[in-house]
C-alpha cells in the first residue's frame, strides 16, 4: 500500500522548484548501493592479489677474481717545470748602428753562428790609427837604438860623455814604451772591431729580436753603462726539470735512499704535457739544502736529455721518483674500489655467495690497476664487474673474471 502511494506521489506533477521527497529518498538509496558494491569489489581484488605470492628477483650476476699479484716499486709523484740550463741576454759590447740580423725569431742556432752585425767602419778607422801609431813608434825606436849605439861607440873612443849615453838610453826606453803602447792600442781597436759581430755563445733557441736594423745601439765592455738588449738565447739539450718535494715525501726519500745505492737512487721518470705516458727519463742532480718554511717543501732538480729539442723551458711535466726496489703487491681494477667518505672499500664474495664490503687502504695506479696496500688477502674473491647492482650483505650470482695488467707508462702515480 505504501509503495503504491509512493508511486502515485511520484507521478503527481509538482510546482517548479518544489522538492520531491520520494525522488530524493531513492537517490540516496542508489548512492549507498554503489558505495557497497565498490567496497566489495576492492576487498575481493585485494584478497585475490594477496593469495598470489610475487616471485623474488634473482641475485645479480657479477664477475669475481682474486687480486692480481705484480712486482712493483714504491715511488713518489710530483709536478715539475722545465727550465734552461743556460740562458743569456745578448747585448753589444760596442755601440753603433745595427746593420744585420742573421737569424729568424725562434730559430735553433749553433755555437759560433753569427747573430748580429754592427757598422764596423768607426772601429776600422780606430784600428788604422793604432797601426799608424805603432809604425811611428817603431821608427822612433829604431832611431833611438842607432843613436844609443853611436853614443856608446863615442864613449869608448873617449869622444863622448857618459851623460850623452844615459840620455840615449832613456830615449830608447821611451821609444820602446811607445811601441808597447801602440801595440796595446791596436789590440784595443781590434777587440772593438771584432765585437761588431755578435756570435751565439752556445747551441740553443733564439727569442725574438728586440732591435731592428738601422737602430743605433749602445754597448759597454764591462756593462758599466746602460747597454741595449738585442735578444735572448736559451740552451735546450740537456734541460732542467725543477720540482718541489713535500717534507713528508722528502723524509721518505731520504730514508730509502740511504738503504740503496746506484742509478735507482737518482733516476726519475717524467711525462711531459701532452705525452701519453712516462716516456722520458732524467737524473736527479740537485736537492736544495733547506726547506722552504712558507710552503713546507724542498726544491729539487733533474737533468733531462733533450736531443729532439721537443722539451721547452717553461713547460710542465709529471715526475715519478722511485724510492724502493720492486716488491710484490696486490692490484684490483680501479673501478672495483668504492669511495666511502674518507675511506675506500671493495666487495668480497664469501663461500655462501654473499657480497661483503671490505675496507682497504689503497696506493697509486699501476698498469691501469689500483694498488691495495692492506685489507685484502691474495685468496679473496673481489667483485670486479657488475658492482652497481650489488647491495651489501646480499647474495650474488658470481662468475669468473680476469684482471689484466697494462703498461703503466700512462699511470699518473697519484693516490685518489
Amino acid at each position: 500500500m505504501n509503495d503504491r502511494l509512493d508511486q502515485i506521489a511520484a507521478d503527481v506533477p509538482l510546482p517548479i522548484g518544489s522538492p520531491n521527497p520520494v525522488r530524493k529518498r531513492w537517490a540516496g538509496k542508489a548512492i549507498a548501493l554503489a558505495v557497497v558494491v565498490a567496497v566489495a569489489a576492492t576487498a575481493y581484488y585485494m584478497h585475490k592479489s594477496g593469495s598470489t605470492p610475487v616471485a623474488a628477483p634473482p641475485p645479480p650476476s657479477v664477475a669475481i677474481s682474486v687480486p692480481l699479484q705484480h712486482s712493483i716499486e714504491s715511488r713518489l709523484g710530483f709536478l715539475g717545470q722545465f727550465s734552461a740550463v743556460e740562458k743569456v741576454d745578448i747585448r753589444a759590447q760596442v755601440g753603433g748602428t745595427l746593420t744585420q740580423i742573421r737569424f729568424k725569431d725562434g730559430d735553433v742556432v749553433h755555437k759560433g753562428d753569427l747573430l748580429f752585425e754592427i757598422d764596423p767602419e768607426p772601429y776600422q778607422i780606430k784600428l788604422s790609427e793604432a797601426n799608424a801609431e805603432l809604425a811611428s813608434a817603431k821608427a822612433r825606436l829604431n832611431l833611438a837604438t842607432r843613436e844609443l849605439a853611436r853614443a856608446q861607440e863615442l864613449q869608448r873612443a873617449e869622444a863622448g860623455t857618459v851623460e850623452n849615453v844615459d840620455q840615449k838610453v832613456a830615449e830608447q826606453r821611451a821609444a820602446e814604451a811607445a811601441v808597447d803602447n801602440a801595440t796595446a792600442l791596436i789590440r784595443d781597436a781590434r777587440f772593438d772591431l771584432e765585437r761588431c759581430q755578435i756570435y751565439a755563445p752556445f747551441t740553443g733557441r733564439m727569442g725574438t729580436h728586440l732591435v731592428s736594423v738601422g737602430n743605433l745601439i749602445s754597448g759597454s765592455r764591462a756593462a758599466s753603462s746602460p747597454t741595449t738588449l738585442l735578444a735572448t738565447i736559451v740552451s735546450l739539450d740537456p734541460i732542467y726539470l725543477n720540482f718541489d718535494i713535500s717534507e713528508n715525501d722528502y723524509a721518505t726519500f731520504q730514508q730509502t735512499r740511504e738503504q740503496q745505492k746506484g742509478p735507482l737512487a737518482d733516476l726519475v721518470n717524467l711525462s711531459p704535457t701532452g705525452a701519453t705516458g712516462f716516456t722520458r727519463q732524467g737524473t736527479l742532480n740537485f736537492i736544495d739544502n733547506t726547506l722552504d718554511r712558507s710552503s713546507g717543501t724542498i726544491h729539487a732538480r733533474a737533468t733531462v736529455p733533450n736531443g729532439d729539442l721537443s722539451l721547452t723551458p717553461g713547460g710542465f711535466a709529471r715526475v715519478r721518483l722511485a724510492v724502493s726496489a720492486p716488491q710484490t703487491a696486490l692490484l684490483v681494477p680501479d673501478a672495483a674500489v668504492l669511495a666511502d667518505q674518507t675511506d675506500h672499500m671493495v666487495y668480497v664474495v664469501n663461500s655462501d655467495n654473499v657480497a661483503n664490503a671490505r675496507k682497504v687502504d689503497i696506493g697509486d695506479l699501476r698498469g691501469g690497476l689500483r694498488v691495495i696496500r692492506s685489507g685484502l688477502a691474495p685468496t679473496d674473491k673481489v667483485i670486479i664487474d657488475g658492482i652497481p647492482t650489488v647491495r651489501p650483505d646480499s647474495k650474488v650470482s658470481p662468475h669468473s673474471g680476469a684482471i689484466q695488467y697494462q703498461s703503466d707508462e700512462g699511470d699518473a702515480g697519484a693516490k685518489s
